[in-house]
């Protein structure tokens, strides 16, 4: 579990361009939770995300790793990359190696696996991932398709097999077919105890992909819970300056139309409900 406990972030303290990155800000994240941190452009999410695996240090708090401090002298920071994984913005444009199984095997091979397990991991990443690995490990990366781009560089940060992922805008320009791609296999590819965390301006994204929100509105957490209670607040989304998904807008809609009906993340079991009520 990873906790971060009264984190207080403050960048250029003793400047004018002072900034409270973090304020005050408490979570736990358990095993197999998928959650979407969403929020404007300078609320504080990636800010968050870096202090999951240590990148970023709190001027005030903790950060916990099942139970232990990473910020401490003692923690090895090797230990922290395998339980943590990051995959920033754009993680393709640092491709480097000749083939898609030296990519995909760099992190493991750089964490002492064995010939073996790199092989496994390699092999295991790729398969979550969509891909066949013998159809593809002996490509260059360079070759493929944004969205296969994207994959293999989601794939090598699994295949050093976190305890949890923390995915830095997946889609991230990406066109519709790239970011269809992506998303279905983040969402048919979690296995096991995978906890994912992804920053996303994208909301079908957070909607979709997520069964826990959090929202950050100017370095405070005002938000964490389901998406449905998430995106049934209108006020809350409109102050901190989001919008809803369409199939939610397009039921809300309906509400004024036609009085209360279910709540639904599919848009064709809205329509069935429109056809319904009609032909009644």
């Amino acid at each position: 579990m990873l906790e971060i406990r009264n984190v207080n972030v403050v960048y250029d303290p003793n400047t004018i361009f002072r900034k409270e990155a973090l304020t005050n800000v408490s979570l736990q994240i358990s095993s197999g939770e998928s959650i979407a941190i969403i929020g404007k452009i300078g609320s504080g999410k990636s800010t968050l995300i870096q202090l999951f695996n240590g990148l970023v240090k709190p001027d005030e708090g903790e950060v916990l790793l099942d139970g232990v401090d990473i910020n401490t002298k003692n923690v090895s920071r090797k230990e922290i990359i395998r339980k943590v994984g990051i995959v920033f913005q754009y993680p393709e444009e640092q491709f480097f190696a000749e083939t898609v199984f030296e990519e995909v095997a760099f992190g493991p091979r750089n964490l002492d696996f064995s010939q073996k397990e790199i092989k496994e991991c390699v092999y295991d990443a790729l398969r979550v991932m969509g891909f066949d690995p013998p159809s593809i490990i002996h490509r260059t990366p360079f070759s493929l398709s944004g969205g296969e781009k994207r994959r293999v560089a989601i794939a090598s940060v699994i295949a050093m097999r976190p305890e949890i992922l923390i995915l830095d805008e997946p889609t991230a320009g990406m066109d519709y077919a790239g970011k269809t791609s992506v998303i279905s296999h983040i969402r048919e590819g979690r296995t096991g105890g995978l906890t994912t965390a992804f920053v996303t301006h994208d909301m079908e994204e957070a909607f979709y992909l997520a069964n826990r929100i959090i929202a950050l509105d100017s370095g405070f957490i005002v938000f964490d819970g389901s998406p449905e209670e998430f995106f049934s607040n209108r006020n809350l989304i409109s102050q901190i300056g989001l919008e809803a998904p369409f199939v939610l807008r397009f039921r809300e809609k309906l509400l004024d139309c036609l009085g209360e009906i279910p709540f639904s993340k599919n848009l064709e079991t809205l329509v069935d409900l429109i056809g319904a009520m009609i032909g009644h």
